[in-house]
């Protein structure tokens, strides 16, 4: 598979909508890592853990997965010899406890999901590590109850500073400072007590200046009556500090005791969160279980793209059993690429192990290669057409066909002459049935049609179209092919009864023959034009191409080139016309006139501007008014032009 494959059937949409339905980063880094299996035994697993995830929620309201944390980061820092500090280690807790609140609910979960409940096993419980964070840590701090150590260093602290603050209020309420101070109440600087005071009056307070306001109006001074205090609070906050880290250092070895069981217990909640979305999204679609099968087989009932909605149009779809090819035919916006991505995008989910917009009875087939060609494929930088594009695209999928591979043709053999296109889309076709892979393709070729009619191994299908409404009614029909009722819309959108008579004609000429050319049978069509002023009228008849004068300019063929008439039309029937600075005969009915001499060219123009060089024009030039003495010199003028 192909990440072409997944771009054009938006799987990645997919897996977004999945990802709306996590709890946790655990489960969406999961969901980037998905990618269709090839392996039934796999695939048929996940399809089950994906149905046990249904059934308990839709038996249980409460699932013990909110909250949960993506601690791998965490557990890495350990393991290189780090610390983690008391919000991180709140996070740890809080995951391994709700690991603990999962092992239990699963365990009442046996009867309704025996698979997903085994995963339990895999759990570890660490009562004694979540038991130590909650008495170490409190809130986003190490708690006091976490040593008596720290309790009693903390206690130190707080009476220290009660000392310091007493003897500042002291000073701030005194009479003999009032006129200093700026500020009426006790400040921090740099983590030391403080007094505002006015800058002018700073040597009138004897202490230590920490710190000034961005004016300058204002110092921040540390009284000398308390320095001793608060250097005595400088140790005892390094002993807290000193003592904080032991404790968060024991806890974090602790854990890194356990990292391998921890790490197992982060991959279970993971695949737990990660299932779970899917049974989630399951219910949001209204999902099933398909059936599998490697047998190249697809039975799909009622069957709906997951991204249009629940109004989507069903789809009832078959492939694999009677036929390994099916041709979808059917006017435009009727369904047709709408139908080929629905039959894609629902194999790319049940190979991923996820539930599909469907009814019972619907069975998927296993694809080791899944090949896709839808849209344009016009590439500016590759200088491609659209055709080109497309063959391009189908050529790599051609050499890698072959059986349990499912083709995706979206309009094949489009973007080329009809005739050709067609012979090269059955072709193609052909040898896609021959290398034993299945593919569905539409079309618009009623010789393909008749084609898969004939080619065992084949079937036609149309999508249906209500001939009232002229509305598509985006129901699949397998077994017959459809029309692309193109002259029955135009009549009902009010086209002119004789141009379809006419068109109708022209169809019937055919030889009888799916593949033959139409003939076409040109009534004598000669244009009567009346003018105002004269009863007879005059017919305009197509310029003769004989009548082509030099400086005219002509359209050559069919490719729209154009060109300058040198000389007018010969005996054979031969016009020489000058293009891209070079002279070419061309048969006079391979143009067309496009503008005329006079319209380009004042009378008497010297046409020989536009087809001989400066030099080859001074040397006729000079010929007619006798400069070239005699023939020698004139074969020495145009050597030296030939070789310049």
């Amino acid at each position: 598979m192909i990440e072409k494959t997944y771009k054009t059937l938006e799987y990645q949409k997919i897996k977004d909508k999945l990802k709306e339905f996590t709890l946790s980063e655990l489960g969406n880094k999961l969901v980037d890592k998905l990618q269709p299996s090839t392996n039934l035994k796999a695939i048929q697993t996940s399809l089950e853990l994906t149905t046990e995830a249904k059934n308990i929620l839709n038996r249980s309201s409460h699932l013990p997965l909110h909250g949960l944390h993506d601690i791998e980061d965490l557990l890495l820092k350990i393991q290189k010899g780090g610390i983690l500090y008391p919000n991180d280690l709140a996070k740890v807790s809080s995951f391994l406890r709700g690991c603990s609140k999962m092992k239990k609910f699963m365990i009442n979960q046996e009867y309704v999901a025996p698979n997903l409940s085994s995963y339990r096993y895999n759990i570890s419980e660490f009562p004694e590590i979540e038991g130590e964070i909650e008495a170490s840590i409190e809130g986003s701090k190490v708690s006091s109850k976490a040593s008596s150590q720290l309790a009693k260093i903390r206690r130190k602290i707080k009476i220290t500073e009660e000392q310091i603050e007493q003897k500042i209020q002291n000073m701030l309420h005194s009479s003999k400072y009032k006129t200093y101070i700026q500020d009426f109440f006790v400040s921090k600087r740099n983590d030391r007590y403080v007094i505002p005071v006015k800058s002018s009056y700073k040597n009138q307070i004897d202490g230590v200046i920490v710190d000034a306001s961005a004016t300058g109006s204002t110092v921040f001074i540390e009284p000398s009556s308390i320095t001793k205090l608060s250097n005595e609070l400088s140790i005892l906050k390094s002993q807290e500090e000193a003592e904080e880290y032991q404790i968060l250092a024991s806890i974090s070895g602790y854990i890194g005791l356990h990292l391998k069981e921890i790490k197992i217990n982060l991959e279970v909640m993971g695949e737990y969160d990660f299932v779970f979305a899917k049974g989630r999204y399951s219910n949001s679609i209204d999902g099933i279980e398909a059936n599998v099968n490697t047998n190249d087989f697809i039975k799909i009932v009622k069957g709906k793209h997951p991204l249009l909605g629940k109004e989507a149009v069903p789809l009832d779809f078959g492939i694999g059993e009677n036929y390994r090819t099916l041709v979808i035919t059917g006017p435009n916006t009727g369904g047709k690429t709408v139908a080929l991505k629905t039959i894609g995008l629902l194999t790319l989910m049940v190979q991923s192990g996820m539930h599909i917009p469907a009814k019972e009875g619907t069975e998927i087939a296993i694809y080791e290669r899944i090949f896709v060609d839808i849209g344009d494929n016009q590439s500016i930088e590759q200088s491609l057409s659209t055709f080109s594009g497309h063959m391009k695209n189908i050529i790599q999928i051609m050499n890698k066909a072959r059986f349990s591979t499912l083709i995706i043709l979206d309009e094949v053999g489009t973007g080329t002459d009809p005739s050709e296109g067609a012979a090269l889309a059955a072709a193609i076709l052909d040898d896609m049935y021959r290398c034993g892979a299945v593919t569905v393709a539409t079309t618009h070729y009623g010789e393909i049609k008749d084609f898969a009619d004939q080619h065992e191994g084949f079937e036609n299908a149309c999508m249906e179209f209500d001939s009232e409404t002229l509305k598509p009614l985006y129901k699949l029909s397998i077994g017959k092919a459809g029309k692309s009722n193109a002259l029955w819309i135009s009549e009902k959108l009010g086209m002119k009864p004789k141009v379809l008579d006419r068109a109708r004609k022209y169809i019937q000429n055919r030889d009888g023959s799916s593949d033959s050319k139409i003939s076409f049978e040109i009534e004598n069509c000669n244009l009567k034009l009346q003018k105002k002023k004269k009863k007879t009228s005059q017919i305009m008849q197509k310029p003769k191409t004989s009548d082509y004068r030099k400086g005219d300019t002509v359209i050559i063929g069919n490719n729209n080139e154009k060109g300058v008439v040198y000389e007018p039309e010969d005996d054979n029937g031969y016009v020489t016309v000058l293009v891209k600075n070079e002279f070419i005969k061309v048969k006079n009915k391979r143009l067309r006139l496009h503008l005329k001499r006079e319209k380009l060219y004042p009378e008497g123009y010297d046409f020989d501007i536009i087809f001989l060089p400066y030099k080859k024009r001074k040397l006729k030039h000079d010929m007619n008014r006798g400069s070239v003495k005699n023939v020698d010199e004139y074969r020495e003028r145009i050597e030296e032009i030939e070789n310049n």
